[in-house]
């Protein structure tokens, strides 16, 4: 196998935890394969260099091996290899996001009212 497409391998490599998504995720120019923007059905192949935006962050890695069949984590992680930049770089969001706490993200202190829903389901137009 020389090439295999990018929506697969993401799946495999557990970028993303359905195909779908991973596809859609190209559709949005969230994953660049050696920095060009790369649509679901773009062939990978050894030795490419992926940019992927996620949930879980930004990830720069290299690709190792294919695969088009999704299997355990340790496996995953033999795909591919994070560049050293990328690593740091996480782990510096990871620093900020924890010195931020539950400030960063407005947490409530407590549940909400009865009269407070009644105005979360107002100001949404659910009813």
């Amino acid at each position: 196998m020389t090439g295999t497409r990018i929506d697969k391998w993401l799946w495999a490599a557990r970028f993303f935890k359905t195909r779908e998504q991973a596809s859609k995720a190209c559709d949005m120019n969230r994953i660049t394969s050696n920095n060009v923007s790369a649509k679901p059905s773009r062939e990978v192949r050894v030795g490419d260099m992926l940019h992927i935006k996620n949930e879980a962050g930004e990830f720069e890695v290299e690709v190792l091996a294919l695969s088009q069949q999704r299997g355990s984590a340790a496996v995953a992680q033999t795909l591919y290899r994070e560049t050293e930049s990328s690593k740091e770089l996480r782990r510096k969001a990871a620093e900020e996001r924890k010195l931020l706490g539950p400030i960063a993200y407005g947490a409530p202190s407590k549940r909400p009212t009865k009269r407070d829903r009644r105005l979360i389901h107002s100001f949404r137009g659910d009813y």
